[in-house]
């Protein structure tokens, strides 16, 4: 080597880099001004020689090799060489030319990793993790990974054969970024980051911020650009923007996608883009309003249903690319369908790829593990108090809603975040610094992402599975509240579902699990749910809850669900529930969609569309779902018959409906029901309908109200009961023609009964008095008389002459 270029070489950095344990290779590697020439370093592992081509000069410069693990330095006359590549062969005769990563300055500013340092780039997907982009004019992938506690890290994937000396990354001063920009054509290679952790360790790690991510059993992120989609659903969202959900019919779909429908050939998922048209016709003809999705976030385990996530920011491969689904989101919107999206804030697994001990420390989780893991579950928690974590997080909620154009996000395990001692025993958890059990870190992150979701979100909603009694879910953030739009009711599943199961004969001793919901139902903005978690696991199917016969099993169910739809509150059903699948819910199984073969499978599915189509078109059912002004008992106390009544209500007194529950297995012909409205009422939906594979005991008829008080209501209607069922009834006033004709009608019978009375009392006087009647007349004279002389106040006289004159 030459000796003023021995002279400019910094050995120690050299070895360094040699050994990987350097975080900030770009102060050496790349061109550097080296008085008034260039300095220009590589590292090319395995290299046997590296030329350095100047096109704009067509000059090649033969570089010296400074070590001989790779290591090569040329001085290079002039401060400025312009665009050069190098080309690299090897002693196996192979060659390559490639642009020099390390001639490049950083692509992230100061100002992103301020924003990401206080927890507030709400865009960190974008300048976090691998993206495809063009520096200086030339085309390559920018990498970026937060480890701040890394010794090196490196990225590693097909394009420099998995050897994590090639490609290390720059620290960016203090903020625990590494970054670097490697030009060529890369997108859809692997890659994962390489790091070195103090102490020597060195392993691999999936990008947390990868777009794509290989399919299971695979571990490696997978470079993907997201720019590309064309999407046509401006109109669904300027809608959906506008929005008030809270006046508005949700009913919702819920679905794994792996389990709705299987492919015909040998493969073991559809693609997002063969789902999209199968659930789009589904899901119209049934008149759901949304579909939520199981977490379709890269997860390495199937039988944790994407409840276990690896990749936050990357669809799940199972189903095909990102690209694919958006045209999946596009299309349901295209159909007037919302997606809801479920999202695990609460946890993640331990997959040595992951997020666990990221950078050889415990990042994104606690290091106590009274704090950073769930006992029950085997994963551990993030830790919410550093601003970085919540970036990720909050920054990943919008993700799914900016970029896949998500309708909503529901955040599974809310109870665990917000509760220190969550599924655990004394000691095995750490109190709150005012000695209690509320992760007050856990409760700023959600208000921050509800906060932001609300801001940015054009509508999205947030909504909680939270299954305790934590005050102000829903409630707003100026209001100290957690400011989620709606909660999961798992008050009433819980309580509905005990009492539905008990033989009938034995329900009226639980009716107060019928009725309870409606001491707390507007305490917060509720959905009622019966979700796949209730349907797995030894708990049984919907209908295989159900007591009885076959057929009492059908019946129970239906008017399980016309109670539901009834119910105030949004309303959520997993899927082969509304076609009454006997087996529990398997991941690895479709939908029995042969079941609708059967006439009580399909009479049930036809209910729960009629179920539907009445929720969405009478306002009643949902326009006052928050207010108790749109909800009134009728009859609520009536445990022994196992019935309920009651009255929705919306804006004007005509979208009233009436609902009666019988969950007695008894039949009640002229049945009388409190009605709060003069009028008629006419019975709408019925689940004992034949269509609906019942027996047909309907109310065909008009029901006119009666002048007959009844539970409490100044009218009543009398009606047939079919056992284990529903009626609805909607409300009609009477017409001023309908009024004038019911007057003119009373004013005769009236009339009528006048003259009969008359009748009779004429013919009463011309009649003889009876013996008893000439008594009774000599004890009113007697009365008489007696009132006449003032001889009231003595008691004895006059009950002596009343005595007399009965003997008489």
């Amino acid at each position: 080597m030459k000796d003023k270029l021995y002279k400019l070489m910094d050995w120690r950095e050299i070895e360094a880099i040699v050994y990987s344990e350097e975080d900030n290779p770009h102060r050496l590697l790349g061109p550097h001004t080296a008085g008034s020439s260039t300095l220009l370093q590589t590292f090319q592992p395995g290299a046997e020689q590296v030329t350095v081509v100047i096109p704009e000069t067509g000059k090649e410069v033969t570089m010296e090799l400074a070590d001989e693990a790779g290591y090569f330095a040329a001085l290079i006359p002039g401060k400025k060489i312009g665009d050069y590549t190098l080309k690299v062969d090897y002693p196996d005769g192979h060659h390559e030319e490639i642009i020099d990563p390390y001639r490049f300055g950083p692509v992230i500013t100061k100002k992103d990793t301020a924003l990401f340092a206080a927890g507030t780039h709400y865009e960190a997907y974008k300048i976090l993790g691998a993206h495809i982009c063009s520096v200086e004019g030339v085309k390559g992938v920018h990498f970026a990974v937060w480890a701040p506690n890394a010794v090196r890290v490196s990225v590693a994937g097909d394009f420099n054969n998995w050897d994590g000396r090639v490609h290390q990354m720059r620290r960016l001063w203090d903020s625990g970024i590494f970054e670097i920009f490697i030009p060529g054509d890369l997108e859809g290679q692997n890659y994962k980051y390489e790091l070195k952790a103090r102490g020597g360790l060195t392993y691999l790690k999936a990008d947390p911020y990868a777009f794509g991510q290989q399919l299971r059993p695979d571990t490696a992120s997978v470079i993907r650009d997201i720019s590309g989609f064309f999407w046509e659903d401006e109109d669904w969202i300027a809608r959906r923007e506008k929005t008030d959900y809270t006046k508005e019919p949700v009913s919702v779909y819920e679905l794994y996608l792996g389990s709705f429908c299987k492919p015909e050939t040998g493969r073991t998922y559809c693609n997002y883009r063969e789902l999209a048209p199968k659930i789009i016709e589904y899901v119209k003809e049934m008149g759901y309003t949304h579909i939520e999705l199981m977490p379709v976030m890269e997860h390495p385990f199937d039988g944790s249903w994407g409840y276990q996530v690896i990749g936050y920011y990357a669809p799940t491969a199972r189903y095909g690319t990102p690209e694919d689904f958006m045209f999946f989101m596009n299309e349901m919107h295209k159909a007037g369908i919302g997606v809801i999206l479920d999202w695990v804030p609460a946890h993640f697994p331990r997959d040595t790829y992951g997020l666990s001990a990221f950078d050889g420390t415990c990042l994104y989780e606690h290091q106590d593990p009274r704090q950073g893991a769930h006992p029950h579950w085997g994963t551990l928690i993030y830790n919410y108090g550093r601003p970085q974590v919540c970036n990720y997080l909050i920054a990943n909620a919008l993700f799914w809603i900016e970029q896949y154009h998500a309708d909503g996000i529901r955040m599974d395990a809310v109870a665990s975040m917000l509760y220190l001692d969550y599924g655990k025993n004394d000691g095995e958890w750490v109190a709150n610094i005012y000695g209690g059990n509320q992760n007050l870190e856990a409760m700023e992150f959600l208000k921050h992402v509800n906060s932001m979701i609300h801001k940015r979100g054009k509508g999205a909603l947030s909504i909680a599975e939270e299954s305790t009694a934590w005050p102000k879910v829903t409630g707003s953030l100026d209001d100290d509240g957690l400011g989620f739009d709606m909660k999961w009711n798992m008050g009433w599943m819980n309580d509905f579902l005990s009492y539905i199961k008990q033989d009938p004969y034995f329900r009226s001793g639980c009716h107060n699990e019928l009725t309870f919901s409606m001491v707390y139902a507007y305490s917060e903005h509720f959905m009622l749910v019966l979700s796949h978690d209730e349907v797995v696991h030894g708990k049984a199917s919907m209908l295989g809850k159900m007591p009885g016969t076959r057929e009492e099993q059908f019946e129970n169910l239906k008017a399980s669900y016309g109670f539901m739809m009834c119910h105030p509150g949004k309303k959520l059903l997993f899927m082969g529930q509304d076609i009454g699948e006997y087996d529990e819910w398997n991941e690895e199984r479709g939908i029995e969609w042969e079941l609708l073969n059967e006439p009580d499978h399909k009479g049930l599915n036809e209910f729960v569309k009629e179920l539907n189509s009445l929720y969405r078109n009478q306002p009643a059912l949902y326009r006052k779902d928050t207010s108790w002004d749109g909800f009134e008992w009728v009859n609520c106390i009536n445990a022994n018959d196992c019935i309920l009544s009651f009255v929705r209500k919306a804006d004007k007194p005509e979208q009233m409906l009436l609902v009666v529950m019988n969950f007695a297995n008894v039949e009640r012909k002229n049945y009388q029901v409190g009605v709060p409205l003069n009028g008629k009422y006419k019975e709408i939906l019925n689940s004992d309908a034949k269509v609906f594979g019942g027996v047909g005991r309907v109310n065909s008829r008009m029901k006119p109200a009666l002048e007959e008080p009844f539970d409490g209501k100044d009218y009543s209607i009398k009606m047939t009961q079919a056992p284990l069922s529903i009626s609805i009834f909607s409300y009609q006033p009477y017409t001023k023609e309908e009024l004038k004709e019911i007057a003119r009608k009373k004013a005769e019978k009236e009339k009528k009964a006048k003259e009969a009375a008359r009748k009779k009392q004429g013919a009463k006087k011309a009649a003889p008095k009876t013996l008893k009647e000439e008594l009774a007349d000599k004890v009113f004279e007697a009365d008489a008389a007696i009132s006449e002389k003032g001889e009231v106040e003595k008691p004895v006289r006059v009950i002596k002459t009343r005595k007399k004159a009965e003997k008489e």
